[in-house]
């Protein structure tokens, strides 16, 4: 059933679209009001200019209606307007708009459109014309007076201005109707997030390859709650229930019977519920927290929108249908979709908006990712692209863009799109600057600058620049020794072995389709493959919480996925490295993180200047109070803050960047302050430190 809000345009657009010379009018339901009488209503519209109303299919004068007996029980409707078709009168057209405007208001969001054309123009629709006799043999009556029009089958159509039906009022559907960011659009229990805090099934049973029988269920464990399997264990062969099978090779019913349970045992749900409802006694508030998590909402199911959101259906598909499709499908969805040259009209300019930003990426080789995709799931790679395309679609022309290694994360096949767009970029009138190692990139590349010819101090210089033909004769570059093939990296000759490993079992995490995948222990193993194969799902979303859980830790939800197996046991600590900040605070570097300015600072304290001004090694730290700058708190810049523009930073002037009061900075060691080390690169810490002529156990600790 199809809820519809028509507008004033609808209803001129539908008249408009009858044969040219067909006469209707326009009519206007009169709506019984608690505090007055259908007569006194009629009085008051008399007296408003209205002239004429209709009951049944006669139309009467509102002056002589009102002083004769009528039906109280038959619909009473206003006579607003009566025009003829001429959609070519402009004049005609905004009649027409302007009396559909005073229908709707004086029918509280109801307005009739009744043609009262001859059988020529419309089959089913006749009208003639009751005279007055001119003799007439008895007097006419009042009522006989009144009747002007008698329509013999009308044909009406109906129009209504309120989002309802069956008595039923529906939220009209506005921009933040269909936005999870917005509180008018999202879902009212997740509020947006699409989940909520409940029972974690990883949790409750986090060993899936174990059966109900080997206590795959944690919380069923233990003296007083094994009594739940026990009950589940001795009924099970009186409905067929494998309590001997692993929980991962279970069917989705008997999954859905663990939880809710029947009349022979009660279910995961009872048990959460009886925790629930003694929750007073402090064992069972600690149970409920241990099991707690964040699981899918039950009213979006992860859309994170309203429910109501997906009522409103485009081409028998709701928003939540057409985010959860991969863009490609999309893309082509909106080219094939088809409207009425009137709906055509209006949505043209927003179909080139949606198509044309939709095609951009899928140019960049993001067709298989679904709008829905959360932003944190994304590969370095991936959000790289999708900036592209913002840019595509910016359309913007002699702009100079500059792109620090877009290629990373990238499969090969990949790289090839990802030229293309930068190429289209550039043939637009736009400069495009890319800091870049690939070779299929460099050797797409126009201009070649390179920098070296090594690393840190042994860099920065400017080694080459030119075109690829000009490459061909440089000796100086690494970069030319390995593209002209002068210097090659060999293949390894041998491969280590492996025995023990971690399986992953039925992995169905965002693209990947029940992957079922062994990794080696003991050995470096390399995931690859294209762009949103899943290897971020299948290593990041899946294994790294699985194990991270299995262990006792805390992680976030893992991916969707059978069981975990293998030799598990053989791993004593997971660690994610990935590319997020090393640290949380601004102040934080490497020396910090791998604890070796721990013993840089115990180092200045005991210096002779340090021991006798009776500086401990908390003073050389910017992290406290104490001997770091208190103008800029050891960060070495201080900010300006720009009520309408970014914030500004600028080199301290108090401690000039180092970082330091002045007294700290005077104490030396081989003539170094503690913010001349802190300057130097980790090529020149190991031989600064390494060339100390009395070398002992701290110098020592610093350089390993």
């Amino acid at each position: 059933m199809q809820v519809r809000r028509d507008t004033v345009s609808d209803v001129v657009h539908y008249v408009n679209s009858l044969k040219p010379g067909t006469k209707f009018i326009i009519l206007s339901p009169v709506n019984k009001q608690a505090d007055k009488t259908f007569k006194k209503q009629l009085e008051l519209l008399s007296q408003q200019g209205f002239t004429r109303v209709k009951q049944n299919d006669t139309i009467y004068r509102i002056d002589e209606f009102i002083d004769n007996p009528f039906s109280v029980t038959e619909k009473i409707y206003i006579v607003i307007d009566r025009l003829s078709v001429n959609p070519d009168d402009e004049d005609n057209t905004n009649r027409i708009a302007d009396s559909v405007q005073t229908a709707f208001f004086e029918g509280n969001g109801e307005c009739s459109i009744e043609i009262i054309e001859s059988k020529e123009l419309l089959h089913e629709a006749t009208m003639k014309v009751v005279e007055e006799p001119k003799a007439p043999k008895k007097k006419a009556s009042a009522k006989d007076k009144a009747k002007l029009t008698i329509l013999d089958n009308p044909a009406i159509r109906n129009f209504s201005n309120r989002f309802e039906l069956d008595g039923i009022t529906f939220e009209e559907p506005s921009l933040h109707f269909f936005s999870f960011n917005n509180p008018v659009g999202a879902c009212k229990t997740c509020e947006g997030f699409g989940s909520v805090i409940g029972i974690d099934i990883d949790l409750v049973i986090p060993n899936k390859s174990l059966s109900v029988f080997e206590n795959a269920i944690v919380c069923w464990r233990g003296e007083k709650m094994v009594e739940w399997r026990d009950q589940l264990v001795v009924n099970a062969h009186k409905f067929d229930f494998p309590v001997h099978r692993a929980y991962s090779d279970l069917s989705k019913k008997e999954k859905e019977l663990l939880w809710k349970g029947n009349k022979y045992f009660s279910g995961l749900n009872d048990f959460f519920a009886m925790l629930e409802k003694e929750s007073y006694k402090i064992q069972y508030r600690v149970m409920l927290s241990r099991y707690r998590g964040k699981t899918i909402c039950p009213d979006c199911k992860g859309s994170r929108l309203r429910k109501d959101a997906s009522y409103v259906k485009l081409g028998d598909y709701s928003i939540s249908d057409i985010v959860l499709m991969p863009i490609f499908d999309i893309l082509q969805f909106f080219k094939k979709l088809d409207l009425s040259e009137y709906d055509k009209k209006v949505a043209k300019r927003i179909l080139i908006e949606i198509t044309s930003r939709l095609q951009f990426l899928d140019d960049v080789g993001l067709g298989y990712l679904s709008l829905n995709r959360l932003s944190n799931t994304l590969s370095g790679g991936e959000s790289q692209r999708i900036n592209l395309a913002k840019s595509l679609g910016s359309s913007l022309v002699g702009s100079l863009y500059i792109l620090d290694e877009p290629s990373i994360g990238l499969h090969s096949r990949d790289t090839a799109r990802l030229i293309k767009v930068l190429k289209a970029l550039r043939d637009i009138g736009n400069t495009v600057i890319v800091v870049e190692h690939d070779e299929e990139i460099m050797r797409a590349a126009d201009e070649l600058i390179d920098i070296g010819p090594l690393a840190g101090k042994h860099g920065g210089e400017l080694v080459f620049q030119g075109n690829h033909k000009a490459l061909e004769t440089e000796t100086k570059s690494l970069t030319a020794l390995y593209l002209t093939g002068k210097e090659k990296i060999e293949v390894p000759k041998s491969r280590r072995n492996w025995n023990h490993f971690i399986e992953m079992r039925g992995v169905n995490e965002n693209n990947l389709k029940n992957v079922t995948v062994k990794f080696p222990l003991n050995v470096l193993t390399v995931v690859t493959g294209v762009s949103g194969s899943g290897k971020t799902s299948l290593v990041k979303r899946v294994l790294y919480p699985a194990m991270r859980r299995l262990q006792g830790g805390h992680s976030e939800q893992a991916g969707v996925h059978d069981a975990l197996g293998g030799d598990f046991n053989e791993v004593t600590a997971v660690e994610m490295i990935d590319q997020n900040p090393i640290g949380k605070s601004s102040r934080s570097n490497p020396v910090t993180y791998v604890k070796a300015y721990d013993e840089i600072r115990n180092l200045f304290a005991d210096q002779p200047l340090a021991k006798s001004r009776g500086y401990k090694p908390s003073v050389f730290s910017f992290n406290v109070d104490g001997g770091r700058c208190e103008m800029c708190q050891g960060d070495g810049e201080v900010q300006i803050e720009m009520q309408f523009m970014a914030n500004i930073h600028l080199v301290c002037e108090t401690c000039g960047g180092k970082r330091f009061k002045s007294d700290i900075l005077e104490i030396m060691y081989m003539d170094k302050n503690i913010s001349d080390v802190l300057n130097m690169s980790v090529d020149e810490a190991i031989s600064f430190f390494d060339s100390s002529p009395d070398k002992g156990s701290t110098e020592k600790r610093i350089i390993e």
